[in-house]
């Protein structure tokens, strides 16, 4: 919880402070959400505005101090589960095949 404001952070959050690496590790470790989304066959539009949200956090995380703080509040892995969990809502129900 960030001091004074309530606000949890995350861990993509606290290594994006280390300086230099923790941005680029951070945008890898998002990197593997989008990957596995499209393993799981989230349209194309979807992972467009996942690997947009990415761009975001990648291009504003890497600005010193602000870039903390965005990543702090912009929280890029919430936003693209949540895309990845409505796209799995729309898909029918997968039918068991016997035999």
């Amino acid at each position: 919880v960030l001091p004074g404001t309530g606000q949890r952070i995350g861990i993509d959050a606290i290594i994006g402070l280390v300086p230099g690496i923790g941005d680029i590790a951070t945008t890898l470790l998002s990197s593997y959400i989008i990957w596995e989304a499209r393993n799981l066959g989230i349209s194309r539009f979807a992972l467009g505005r996942m690997v947009a949200n990415l761009a975001v956090h990648a291009s504003v995380g890497a600005l010193p101090l602000v870039g903390d703080v965005f990543d702090a509040f912009f929280r890029v892995n919430q936003r693209n589960l949540k895309i990845v969990r409505a796209q799995l809502k729309k898909r029918p129900s997968a039918a068991v095949i016997e035999g």
